[in-house]
C-alpha cells in the first residue's frame, strides 16, 4: 500500500547506506531531524555473527577481502558517533609501524608511531565489520528510517524561483519522497551525482588493484609494509586474528596489489600456489613464505572530483564526490571527515537557528572539504607519477630523496601526524 504524504517527507535523505553515508546518518541521529537511508543493497543483519566464526584455536579465520586503514582522526568519529566500542569489541587490528621502500633502488621511509610519542599509527578494520557496527546503530534510532533495497530512478531539485522547496526523489517500486537534504552517499558511479548534473574531472589510473587474504609464515609485527615499483604497488597491511580464541599469531595480512591491466589479468588466472610465489617475490620474502592465499578480487582504478560538491538541496560525501589511488589508505578517512563535517556544519545552522538544507550552509561544509581532499588527490597523483618514471636520473632521485627523507625527523613526523588526520 502507497504510504501517506507525510510518511515520505522528510528533512534529510541519504542515498547510500555504505561506511560513509551510515557514519553521517549516525551522526546525525540525535539532532532531531527526520532522516532516511537508502541503499541498492539489504541492511545488515541486527544479529550477524561476528567476522571471524571460529570457535576453535586450530580453525584458520576467515578475513573479508576488503579492509580500511582507519587513521586516528576517523577513530574518533567513529567514537562521537557510538560505534567505535562495537568495531572493537568485533575484530581490529591496530599497526604501530609502516615500511616503505623503492623496489628499483635503494631509497626507503620508516615510520614509526613511537616517533611521535603515539601508540599506533592506525587500524586496519575490514569493512564488513565498521559496517554491521553503523548499521546496527542506525536501526537503534527511532528518527531513521532504513529502506532498502531500493533503486533511485529520478530527482527533482528545486528551481531558483524556489530554492527553499523540498528535492522530490523518485525510486523504482513507484514511491516519491521528498526531503529538505538530499546527501549523496553512493559511491563513486553515483546515481544522485548523475541525475543532478554535477560535473566531476576524472581519469583511469591504468592500474586494477588485486585485492586477497594471505598467511605468511613469519609475523608482521603490526607493520604495514609498501613496495613500490615500476609496474605498481604492494601493500601487505596486518591483519589480526581473535586472541580471545588463541588466533592472535599476527601472521595474516590483507593485500592490495596495484598493477596494469594485463599484468593483473595474468595473476588473476594463475593457480593460488604459483600465485603466492609471485606475491612472495613481488615483496621480496620480506614475510617469508606466503603459506596460503584467500580468494583474489580485482577491480580497476579511477580517479574522480567533483568540480563542487554541493548544490540547492544537495551534497555529495565520500567517493560520490572524490575517489583516490588506494595506495595511501586514505579513501573512506576523506569520506569520514566529509561526513563528520557536513553534519557538523548542519548541526551548527540548527543551533542557530538558520536553515541547514541553504546553500550557504553547504558551502561552508564545501570550503572545508575540498582543499584538504584536492591537496591529498593531487599527492598521490604525484608519487604515482614518481615512481613510475623509468629514466635513471629519476629513480637516482626519489631514492635519494626518500632517504633524505627519512633522515628529516621534524617533515618526516609532519606527513605522519597529517596522515594520521591529527595535524
Amino acid at each position: 500500500m502507497q504510504a501517506s504524504s507525510a510518511e515520505n517527507e522528510f528533512d534529510v535523505v541519504i542515498v547510500g547506506g555504505g561506511m560513509v553515508g551510515a557514519s553521517l546518518a549516525c551522526a546525525l541521529a540525535d539532532s532531531g531531524l527526520r532522516l532516511a537511508v537508502l541503499d541498492s543493497q539489504p541492511f545488515a543483519a541486527q544479529d550477524a555473527a561476528p567476522t571471524d566464526s571460529s570457535t576453535s584455536p586450530s580453525a584458520e579465520p576467515t578475513f573479508d577481502p576488503r579492509v580500511s586503514a582507519i587513521t586516528p582522526a576517523s577513530q574518533q568519529f567513529l567514537h562521537e558517533i557510538g560505534v567505535w566500542n562495537a568495531i572493537s569489541a568485533r575484530r581490529l587490528s591496530p599497526y604501530t609501524d609502516m615500511h616503505v621502500w623503492d623496489g628499483d633502488g635503494t631509497g626507503s621511509i620508516h615510520f614509526s608511531a613511537a616517533d611521535i610519542h603515539a601508540d599506533l599509527l592506525g587500524h586496519i578494520i575490514e569493512n564488513s565489520v565498521i559496517l554491521t557496527a553503523l548499521q546496527r546503530r542506525l536501526g537503534g534510532s527511532n528518527n531513521i528510517t532504513l529502506l532498502a533495497p531500493v533503486t533511485l530512478t529520478g530527482l527533482t531539485p528545486p528551481d531558483s524561483a524556489s530554492p527553499e522547496a523540498p528535492v522530490q526523489i523518485t525510486l523504482a517500486d513507484g514511491r516519491c519522497l521528498s526531503t529538505r537534504l538530499l546527501v549523496a552517499a553512493d559511491g563513486a558511479n553515483s546515481t544522485v551525482r548523475e541525475l543532478a548534473g554535477f560535473q566531476t574531472r576524472e581519469w583511469d589510473y591504468q592500474h586494477h588493484a588485486i585485492v586477497t587474504t594471505v598467511r605468511t609464515a613469519l609475523p608482521h609485527h603490526q607493520t604495514a609494509i609498501q613496495r613500490f615499483m615500476d609496474a605498481g604497488v604492494l601493500a601487505f597491511l596486518p591483519l589480526r586474528a581473535n586472541p580471545q580464541i588463541g588466533l592472535d599469531d599476527q601472521r595474516h595480512c590483507s593485500i592490495v596489489w596495484s598493477v596494469l591491466p594485463e599484468v593483473a589479468q595474468d595473476l588473476m588466472a594463475l593457480d593460488d600456489t604459483t600465485f603466492a610465489r609471485e606475491l612472495q617475490a613481488a615483496i621480496e620474502n620480506r614475510l617469508g613464505t606466503i603459506e596460503s592465499v584467500d580468494k583474489r578480487h580485482s577491480f580497476p582504478l579511477r580517479q574522480r572530483h567533483a568540480h563542487r560538491y554541493v548544490q540547492q538541496g544537495i551534497a555529495l560525501i565520500g567517493d560520490a564526490a572524490h575517489t583516490i589511488h588506494p595506495l595511501a589508505g586514505q579513501g573512506v578517512n576523506l569520506g569520514l571527515q566529509d561526513a563528520s563535517v557536513l553534519a557538523a556544519e548542519i548541526q551548527l545552522a540548527l543551533n542557530k537557528g538558520r536553515d541547514f538544507a541553504d546553500l550557504r550552509t553547504l558551502r561552508r561544509y564545501q570550503r572545508r572539504r575540498i582543499g584538504h581532499n584536492l591537496g591529498m588527490m593531487w599527492m598521490m597523483e604525484g608519487f604515482k607519477h614518481l615512481f613510475a618514471e623509468q629514466p635513471l636520473a629519476v629513480r637516482w632521485l626519489r631514492n635519494a630523496g626518500m632517504a633524505s627523507l627519512d633522515k628529516t625527523v621534524l617533515l618526516k613526523n609532519h606527513i605522519m601526524r597529517s596522515a594520521m588526520g591529527i595535524e
